[in-house]
């Protein structure tokens, strides 16, 4: 990232000679072309080094490290070569005698040199230059401002100067690398105020950038995934940079960039495409360990099949050669791709037992998860695996890595826990957020059901511990008094304990704080409620209202997130048609810079709050935007790609249904037949019973037909027709419900072309839905958006539609067989002239 400042031209910095006086020792220097040279110039004369001679000398060590592969180099060699530590020893004595670039250009090559931050030269530099530090130039600071992060020193009182320096001198900063490095080491540190400021300053220097400079964009990148502060237009400037240097990356800085990007919730189509393609073209000349590891990691997840399955092959080939850190990275990326190739698994997990004693405790989780997620079976392994998770839990004293430790053994096959073990995760709980506290909850959840003692019904050390973590939950919630932070806190939350216990207590507080919403927290609120499916009507109100007012200040993508509780939990907001056209106005004229996949999600949001913009539906439904989705979706992880493509059926019969002034053409009728075992499922006693009951409401078994599947592939669990006088019509043939070995419902073609042909004049079909407890609203009876599109669709389709919530099926009201019976009666003949039935 840095040289030493042209350390082959530093006879311009410390020396000044004429033809009469030349300086023989520096010219040896300058002559050297490797590191073995510049240690036997030290050696031949060890009494005529200078304190400039001692600069450059450390300067071309690491410089002639720099340049070499990372497998090449030979840091180890130098660091405890005699000659080097002459070098230091010499620089430790003269350091009165350099000046303030020298000082930090010092500490930063040895360094980089790997001596230790506990050495004494390392100290003393350190100590030198913060004296000096208030008259370090910025691009001087910037290097000792990393020198200090090398040195985990980013919540120093020293780092804190340096902060407070930038934040006083931001203005004057014209270097962009100058930026974005103290960006990246004072981001701990950063105020709100400050890293507006920063963001600011950076958008402007980045205009002005060359595009071959991609390390000042990437630390931008990594400065805002630190401060966790997603700033969209700053990202998208960022991308626009990045996505021109990809033929110029390496797999290492592909892989850092998506990483960065992944954090952030920030994914670019145009920069995946030429990423892969950019890997794809690095695959050969990747043979080595190293340059293969990181590779591996960065193409497996976007690769197609067969390319994945070369780089298996090529994993297996080269796996003995690979170090400890190397094998956990291929496991993660494993772990990842959902790999089942048993030698290759079974290859990486013999590396990574052999070097689990030089993990770190954060290694030693990850290598578990990605063990067990790979199914990799081995009790030797996972032994020892848990002796060294317990013995790092029981010394940790940092909250983060007891959660990441309790977490990980959790996962592991059951056994108690000693005392100490949960002594010491009970320490931490007051000093956990909530997410920390969520995960503990559910690994104590796990082990306590497998505590003997629960069968019993008898209190156990579990039970307590989970009693407290329920206290410090909420306890932590009544405490919060500032919005934003608890949105941060609640990001990720999600588990039945998380539901039990806190949703509804994270709700009130949020409800208490509503008040704090501004444009900036509306789509993080937004997405909290979408994901808990609990509808407060009064946030939603609020977000409506911010959202109107500010709708310019809110970046155009940002739309989906606010728009998508409304749509989902189907509800309207008082300024409903204002809310919805601000929103749809806000991002149709950036509709072409939206990630396809993101559009179609957006499409179907709104096609579910029944909103069809004309312009977003030409454009999804192009060929060209289709094809470039096609595309897109042979990057994305197999889960995220099947919702989308079901995504994209479901708006493609909404419009067809809705809006067939759109023209748009029903093309998923082949995709439909072969996934129409989507609809699926077990079916449940309620369904039997109700099955039943209909047969004899209806006067017969054969009057009701069962698991059915409507024109454009609706699943509906029942179908009857009712002639002109409200008569139920029997079918051709009796419809038992037909359950398939594995216990699957066997889904009927219902409403074929024939059978519509066949219908007589006036006669009416009814679709009957059992409707659980996902079809509504987490706190309330209120029908969610896509039961209400079913609805509207089935209508178009020409069926009533009786629909039988689950809290009045197995209500009290309903607890004989004659009251369910009347019950489907009402249901079914609702709206209509009573018929006459056979009540046999």
């Amino acid at each position: 990232m840095w040289t030493c400042c042209d350390i082959r031209c530093c006879s311009r910095r410390f020396f000044f000679w004429t033809s009469a006086t030349r300086d023989k020792v520096l010219e040896q220097l300058q002559g050297c072309s490797g590191e073995d040279q510049v240690l036997d110039v030290v050696s031949r004369n060890k009494a005529k080094l200078s304190v400039g001679h001692v600069s450059c000398a450390v300067g071309l060590l690491w410089q002639f490290q720099k340049e070499k592969p990372q497998m090449l180099r030979t840091i180890d060699f130098i660091r405890t070569h005699p000659e080097f530590l002459t070098l230091r020893v010499l620089a430790e004595n003269k350091i009165s005698l350099m000046d303030d670039v020298m000082v930090v250009d010092m500490l930063y090559s040895v360094l980089r040199l790997n001596v230790e931050p506990h050495d004494s030269l390392v100290q003393q530099l350190v100590t030198e230059a913060w004296n000096r530090m208030d008259r370090f130039q910025m691009s001087t600071l910037s290097k000792f401002s990393i020198c200090l992060s090398d040195q985990y020193l980013q919540h120093s009182t020293l780092m804190g100067q340096i902060t407070e320096r930038l934040s006083q001198e931001l203005v004057s900063i014209e270097d962009v690398r100058v930026l974005t490095t103290l960006m990246i080491s004072v981001s701990s540190l950063v105020s709100a105020r400050l890293r507006d400021a920063l963001v600011e300053k950076a958008e402007a220097l980045l205009d002005s950038l060359d595009t071959s400079q991609y390390n000042s964009p990437r630390r931008v990148v990594q400065f805002l995934r630190n401060i966790k502060h997603g700033h969209r237009p700053l990202l998208e400037k960022c991308n626009q940079i990045l996505l021109l240097s990809v033929p110029q990356l390496s797999a290492e800085n592909i892989s850092i960039i998506m990483g960065l990007y992944q954090s952030l919730q920030f994914n670019n189509c145009d920069f995946r495409l030429a990423a892969r393609q950019r890997l794809t073209e690095l695959a050969d000349s990747s043979t080595d360990p190293v340059s293969f590891t990181k590779l591996f990691a960065a193409l497996g997840p976007m690769a197609g099949r067969e390319t994945r399955e070369g780089l298996e092959s090529t994993a297996l080939l080269l796996a003995d050669e690979l170090n400890g850190q190397q094998a956990l990275a291929v496991a993660e990326t494993l772990e990842e791709i959902q790999c089942r190739n048993l030698p290759l698994i079974n290859r990486i997990a013999s590396i990574v037992y052999r070097n689990l004693d030089t993990y770190r405790p954060v290694e030693v989780a990850r290598a578990t998860q990605a063990l067990i997620q790979l199914r990799y079976q081995s009790p030797e392994l996972y032994a020892r695996l848990r002796n060294i998770l317990l013995r790092y839990l029981q010394t940790s004293v940092f909250p983060y890595e007891v959660t990441m430790l309790t977490r990980v053994l959790s996962m592991l096959p059951s056994h108690r826990l000693d005392e100490a073990v949960l002594s010491r995760i009970d320490a931490v709980l007051p000093q956990c957020p909530l997410n920390d506290l969520n995960t503990l909850a559910q690994a104590v959840a796990k082990w306590l059901r497998h505590d003997p003692s629960y069968h019993h019904n008898t209190p156990s050390h579990y039970v307590r511990l989970l009693q407290k973590l329920s206290q410090c939950g909420h306890e932590r919630l009544r405490k919060t008094d500032r919005l934003e932070l608890l949105l941060e806190e609640l990001k990720y939350l999600s588990g039945e304990w998380f539901e039990e216990v806190l949703l509804e207590e994270s709700v009130l507080s949020c409800q208490r704080l509503e008040g704090q919403i501004t444009w900036t927290s509306v789509p993080e609120m937004a997405l909290f409620l979408t994901r808990t499916n609990y509808l407060s009507t009064s946030i939603l109100d609020q977000i409506a209202a911010v959202t109107v007012d500010n709708i310019d200040k809110i970046h155009y993508s940002a739309t989906y997130a606010t728009m998508l509780p409304f749509a989902v939990m189907n509800y309207d907001p008082p300024l409903v048609e204002d809310f919805f056209d601000v929103c749809i106005q806000r991002f149709t004229p950036f509709i072409n810079s939206f990630d396809p996949h993101l559009l179609v999600l957006l499409g179907y949001a709104l096609a579910v709050a029944n909103c069809f913009p004309e312009e977003i539906i030409r454009e999804i439904f192009k060929v060209d935007f289709l094809a470039k989705l096609d595309s897109q979706l042979e990057t994305l992880p197999d889960a995220l790609n099947i919702r989308i493509r079901l995504r994209l059926m479901e708006l493609n019969r909404a419009v067809c249904l809705e809006c067939p002034e759109f023209q748009v053409p029903w093309f998923h009728e082949r995709y439909c037949r072969q996934h129409h075992r989507w609809g699926n499922g077990t079916i449940t006693p309620i369904q039997q019973q109700i099955h039943k009951m209909l047969g004899e409401v209806l006067g017969g078994i054969n009057c009701a037909k069962v698991a059915v599947l409507t024109p454009y592939f609706y699943g509906l669990d029942f179908e009857c027709i009712l002639d002109h006088q409200h008569k139920p019509i029997p079918y051709s043939e009796p419809r038992q419900l037909l359950i398939s070995e594995d216990g699957k419902v066997q889904w009927s073609s219902g409403s074929s072309e024939r059978e519509n042909a066949d219908l007589p004049p006036g006669a009416q079909r009814v679709a009957l839905e059992f409707l659980d407890s996902k079809s509504f609203c987490k706190n309330s009876h209120h029908f969610k958006g896509e039961v209400m599109m079913k609805k509207r669709h089935l209508e178009i389709l020409g069926y009533h539609v009786v629909q039988i919530p689950h809290f009045e099926w197995n209500s009290m009201e309903l607890a004989t067989p004659d009251a369910w019976k009347q019950y489907l009666r009402k249901k079914i003949f609702k709206d209509l002239p009573q018929p006459i039935l056979n009540r046999s």
